[in-house]
């Protein structure tokens, strides 16, 4: 007492008098204990439990929760019965008035009369009232589906968990003690949280449309026992630690909150919070119970059986109990809570049974590569998707990150919905330093945005080579580049695409644009451009497939062939830009320059127009010729072994440079130079040699629009030889897309505006659309027509095979750069029912026939005189159907087996051709002096299979070994370092790998290689095919004639011609430069036959591929040059006034690869008779020839420069066959031709 006078009191002593004071209200005969608790003076605090003193109030709070849950529920239920009374009165009214309305109806009407609008709008107001808008307003504040809402809601849970953090901190004191809310700053702040989830729960309650569901809801029932007692404790100023430990059940609804806080967006981390939710909420909620009764006692035990346990003992005791370990060191020793525990393990072993094993499975499962990356400053990432395999992830690493490129400051990062196997996880870890891996898929937005697809410098995506059905994996990457444009539509985008016919639909996406540096490299297309290319010039397929492909240079001792493929194997295609010291100089002035100083073979340049309506346009020219003279900033493209190499033509500085003969000490000078921008405009530097103005005045006199590549023939440019070097303008080269300049009767024949000879890009020949019956040979008519120079088309195939796309194979070979006479019929040898599904894209093109059959049927193949034809293709549409991978390509090899067993004997052919006064083309290859090209050197007659030009496709890498029976490559040899595909008779797809990475660095590459094999694709073109899926035929006008003006393949032979003299013993470098100055021929690689280092003459007939020999290689005569040739407009001038046996001698010398050079023994036998001889015994013979029938008459009216018509043979021709035959000695077929002019 005298303490409190003091105002000194503790908290504990005021509580306990105040406590003393309700009791003495409560039961006044107890004054004497109140006399020996004040004689006592025990100061209470509130560590001194409230039961100290006889008196508990814990009935006190439960009853609270109790009359609050009880009382609301009596109170819903009342309402419920009372508002369903009331609408059992209301519709027995209703069906009174009814009926009453049914018996008096004039009444009713009357009565409706007179009540007024107000009444009415009155009435239908009171329908939507106040309680509605109210319920409304509840509804939208408590839900997540607004922001209010969802801040309201993440509120309430946070509140929650801090309420149930300060029943932990709580639980350390007794059960029931003498609180003072003034004091107690924890029982202030639960007293505020509690009064925001009152207001929460009347929100609910408002909103709730079963009101007595909502009562009995988990989240009411735990409102009803923890907010009450709250209150009950401030005016008992007591504290009962109760059902406070309710609050846990709260955490049920934490998956709920990610969710609205968009955190959790997966269905396995959704799963995964929920059950980790409801099992910690069981967990704690069980706990704080077995507290509550074990350290309180049983009721019916006036309390006396009770146990200290603190929360986490019991947190702990649950544990154990649920897992059914029981070490019985804690247990319960209430009844309470032994009956609880005996409950609890039922349900509690059942929920540790089963949700802590899926737990951890999801745990588990979690995906190991499903992080995000996080982008490096100053290294940019590219994103490669689509098929991952360790194939071609091994392909794609070895190509993309060789040494030979400079620095490779590029980091990759693939993304695949699949985690990888064990030997392609190895594979990342060894280029752990560059290479990241992301388990995922780029149809899904999010995924992308781990992967930072954003700030990609491009996203790859490989297409599956090997997938049976070619057009479903095309539309999957269709597909993966919509997703990919959708979420970032300025992401470059280079895809491998199967179909050709595929490709039109990347055109349909609106942020596709190529000329952004979108790229589509199509396998099929490519592929069958290469194998095109080869049917002109053998072994270029190898050649263009090594340059775009990464090697490693392998250095090889010994003199074997081997060697010198291997030093061409290092050489790779780069692009630089070229020094200022060349600006103003012709192509080819620059290309020598480059390849005797600079040792770097330049093959092509971009060239810009310097005309203002096309100045912005940017065209690759393939060796253009002297009319074209560099400009500043030009862009090079080069053949070289390295990188560093290259960088000699932007460091090339004339003044420092021009006396220095070692190509490696050409580095950076101190000399001022132009600086070239990014758009290609030049800064001329303070003391630069060549001024702006002088130069643009050399450009704008000497160089033409790049869509008209010149027209000058090689003779009228040697005469004009002068205006390479010379300053001034020319008026021919100016003037010379004027088409009266056009030398001999060409012109007319162009400017004829009625004929469709080519399509409307002017890069094809085109003749009307033919039904296919017209083309279909039987066996017996192919023995009679006489096929030679030809291509032969061998396809397996059927009516479910996959379309190879045969029209890419045929756009090169009836390409508009060859004249009409100079195209190589095409024999298709297949089955009928393939080839009918591929007619629809071949029936525009000239030359093409079918013969049905199998091209493992030697009669078939005798028909077509497969023994001389230029090239024999060997295709599959079967391959990808078959599973096992060694099985891929049985049919291609068979076939190329067979073709090569197949013996013949043509000697009494050409000696019945000789009698006839006429030798088949491909015998008589008598040329004139101007034309340097002769083709392929083999002999007149063959006689073995194996001398057959062919050129097989595999898909499967490792088969290659089973097509050469001699070779001796090793299974696990490299494709590129086996025989075969080193002599380019041999060609897999693999190869086209490579071009991913090289068009990511340089999409130049891409748009080279097609220019080269496609024979002039264009994206006009593609775009066109989009529209009709056919070529379109065209009138001839100066600009599509002018397109005809462009470079193509094409094989020197150095036996005879003018450049013999340099076959025996001369140097490569000495060739390069004559061709170049002479014919503006730019050569590139040697065809050389494989044995022919070796002294001993040998039979083999094979040869293989050297690519850019150095300037003092030597030559053998026996070499075929690989070289870029101009197109030549008088190759064509003559021929409508040559006779048969002119053109069968004279024009066909003018074929780029199927002309034969012929031993000079043969030529001196032929030179008995003479031209005119042969002439007068063409003309009586076709004067006896019967009805005709045309086999290639594909432009009757249209044929350009004349029409060639096959014919029967005449009947004494035929049964002098038929006598051979019947001798068992074979005949090559001989062609009899007609000129229409």
């Amino acid at each position: 007492m005298l303490a409190e006078a003091d105002g000194t009191v503790p908290r504990g002593s005021d509580r306990s008098m105040r406590t003393s004071g309700i009791i003495s209200d409560i039961n006044p005969d107890s004054s004497i204990l109140i006399s020996k608790m004040e004689d006592l003076v025990i100061p209470f605090s509130s560590e001194v439990p409230c039961d100290d003193n006889g008196q508990r109030m814990w009935w006190a709070f439960l009853a609270s929760s109790m009359v609050t849950f009880f009382g609301g529920l009596f109170i819903i239920l009342l309402w419920r019965t009372l508002k369903y009374l009331w609408t059992v009165c209301c519709h027995c009214n209703i069906k009174n008035k009814e009926a009453q309305k049914v018996n008096n109806p004039a009444n009713t009407q009357a009565a409706d009369k007179t009540k007024g609008p107000d009444e009415k709008e009155e009435a239908a107001a009171s329908e939507v009232g106040w309680m509605t808008s109210v319920k409304d307003w509840a509804g939208v504040m408590i839900s997540a589906q607004t922001l209010t809402g969802r801040v309201l809601v993440v509120l309430v849970f946070a509140l929650s968990i801090g309420a149930l953090g300060i029943y932990f901190i709580d639980s350390s004191d007794p059960i029931e003690s003498c609180q003072n809310f003034y004091k107690d700053f924890t029982l202030q702040i639960d007293m505020a949280f509690n009064v925001f989830f009152l207001l929460y729960f009347g929100l609910r309650f408002i909103a709730a449309n079963d009101k007595l569901w909502f009562w009995l809801e988990v989240n009411s029932v735990v409102d009803f026992f923890t907010v009450p007692p709250v209150f009950v404790s401030v005016y008992l100023n007591r504290s009962w630690l109760g059902l406070r430990f309710l609050r846990a059940l709260r955490l049920i609804q934490f998956s709920e909150i990610l969710q609205f806080l968009n955190i959790l967006k997966t269905s396995n981390s959704i799963k995964l919070v929920n059950l980790c939710s409801i099992f910690i909420s069981t967990w704690l909620t069980a706990a704080g119970f077995i507290h509550l009764v074990e350290n309180s006692g049983d009721p019916w035990e006036n309390f006396q059986n009770s146990q200290s346990l603190s929360y986490w003992e019991c947190v702990y005791l649950l544990m154990v109990t649920m897992s059914t370990v029981g070490y019985g060191d804690v247990y319960a020793k209430t009844t309470l809570g032994r009956l609880f525990m005996v409950f609890f393990i039922l349900g509690g072993l059942a929920m540790f049974a089963s949700y802590v094993p899926e737990i951890i499975e999801l745990i588990g499962n979690r995906k190991k590569y499903g992080g995000t990356y996080s982008a490096v400053n100053g290294r940019k990432h590219i994103v490669v998707c689509g098929h991952i395999t360790l194939e071609s992830v091994s392909n794609f690493l070895k190509d993309f990150l060789h040494k030979d490129r400079d620095d490779v400051n590029v980091e990759i990062v693939f993304l695949h919905n699949i985690s990888p196997n064990l030997e392609l996880e190895a594979l990342f870890k060894r280029h752990f330093t560059q290479v990241e891996f992301y388990q995922g898929s780029v149809l899904n937005p999010h995924d992308l945005a781990r992967v930072k697809i954003e700030s990609a410098d491009a996203c790859l995506i490989l297409a599956n080579k090997y997938c049976a059905d070619p057009d479903a994996e095309d539309a999957s990457n269709i597909m993966r580049v919509i997703s990919i444009k959708n979420y970032h539509p300025k992401i470059r985008i280079i895809t491998q695409m199967l179909q050709y016919h595929n490709k039109a639909h990347l055109l349909n996406i609106p942020s596709w644009n190529w000329k952004e540096g979108d790229d589509a490299i199509c396998l099929a297309e490519l592929k069958a451009g290469f194998i095109a290319q080869s049917c002109l010039a053998q072994g270029l397929s190898t050649m263009l497939a090594n340059l775009f492909s990464m090697r490693s240079f392998i250095e090889i001792e010994e003199d074997t062939w081997q060697k010198y493929y291997l030093e061409g194997v290092a050489n790779e295609m780069y692009t630089e830009y070229l020094s200022s010291a060349f600006v103003g100089l012709s192509f080819p002035t620059v290309c020598e320059l480059c390849y005797v100083k600079l040792k770097l073979l330049l093959i092509a340049i971009e060239f810009k127009s310097e005309q203002r309506e096309s100045r912005s346009r940017k065209r690759i020219l393939i060796n253009p010729g002297n009319h074209v003279k560099l400009q500043d900033g030009t862009l090079g493209f080069f053949i070289a072994s390295d990188a560093k190499e290259v960088k000699r033509a932007f460091f090339y500085c004339k003044a420092c440079h021009d006396d220095i003969t070692d190509p490696k000490r050409i580095k950076k000078c101190g000399c001022k130079r132009l600086i070239y921008s990014a758009d290609g405009a030049t800064t001329p530097g303070n003391s630069g040699s060549h001024k702006e103005t002088g130069v643009r005045f050399k450009a704008d006199c000497n160089i033409v629009e790049d869509e008209h590549p010149s027209t000058l023939s090689p003779k009228k440019k040697q005469r004009n030889g002068g205006m390479r070097n010379s300053p001034n303008c020319s008026p021919k080269m100016m003037s010379r897309h004027d088409p009266l300049l056009i030398p001999g009767n060409e012109q007319i024949e162009n400017m004829d505006m009625n004929v469709k000879r080519y399509d409307s890009t002017g890069m094809f020949h085109w003749c009307p659309s033919k039904d296919i019956e017209k083309v279909i040979l039987t066996r017996s008519e192919a023995s009679m027509t006489v096929l030679s120079g030809h291509v032969v088309v061998c396809i397996f195939g059927d009516v479910t095979s996959a379309l190879v796309g045969l029209r890419n194979l045929v756009m090169p070979l009836r390409a508009s750069n060859f004249h009409y006479h100079e195209l190589k019929p095409i024999v298709f040898v297949g089955s009928l029912d393939y080839l009918r599904r591929e007619w629809e894209t071949l029936h525009n093109f000239p030359k093409v026939s079918i013969l049905p059959g199998t091209p493992l049927s030697r009669a078939d193949l005798r028909a077509v005189n497969i023994n001389l034809c230029d090239m024999c293709v060997i295709l599959s549409a079967n391959q990808n159907n078959i599973e096992d991978a060694s099985l891929q390509d049985k049919e291609c090899i068979l076939a190329s087996l067979n073709i090569k067993s197949m013996q013949f004997d043509d000697s009494i052919g050409v000696l019945q051709a000789n009698s006839q006064g006429f030798t088949p083309p491909g015998m008589d290859r008598t040329s004139p002096d101007s034309s340097p090209v002769h083709g392929f050197v083999r002999q007149a007659s063959v006689t073995t299979g194996s001398n057959i030009p062919i050129i097989t496709e595999l898909v499967n890498d490792s088969n290659v070994q089973f097509l050469d029976q001699d070779d001796d490559d090793d299974p696990d040899t490299e494709l590129y370092l086996t025989q075969p595909f080193a002599c380019g008779t041999a060609f897999a797809v693999s190869v086209l790998d490579s071009l991913m990475s090289a068009t990511y660095f340089n999409d130049n590459i891409l748009t080279l290689i097609r220019t080269l094999v496609t024979g002039g694709a264009t994206p006009e073109l593609e775009a066109l095919l989009a529209e009709e899926n056919a070529l379109r035929g065209g009138y001839s006008t100066p600009q599509t004639l002018a397109n005809r003006d462009r470079c193509r393949v094409a094989q020197l032979a150095l036996y005879d011609g003018p450049f013999a003299d340099l076959g025996d013993g001369g140097c490569y470098g000495d060739l390069f430069c004559k061709a170049l100055k002479t014919y503006n021929m730019l050569c590139f690689g040697i065809y050389r036959l494989r044995d022919a280092h070796l002294s001993v003459p040998s039979q083999c007939t094979k040869r293989y591929v050297i690519t850019n020999p150095p300037y003092e290689f030597e030559l053998v005569p026996t070499d075929l040059i690989f070289c870029l040739m101009q197109f030549d407009h008088n190759a064509g001038q003559s021929r409508t006034s040559l006779s048969h046996s002119s053109h069968s001698s004279h024009s066909s010398s003018k074929k780029s690869s199927s002309v034969h050079s012929v031993p000079a023994s043969n030529r001196q036998n032929r030179s008995s008779k003479s031209r005119e001889a042969r002439d007068k015994q063409n003309a009586t013979r076709m004067n006896r020839m019967s009805q005709e029938k045309k086999w290639f008459t594909d432009e009757p009216e249209n044929a350009y420069p004349r029409n060639i018509q096959i014919k029967p043979m005449s009947t004494h021709m035929a049964n002098q066959v038929n006598q051979y035959k019947s001798t068992s000695s074979l005949i090559p077929p001989i062609r009899e031709v007609e000129d229409e002019c």
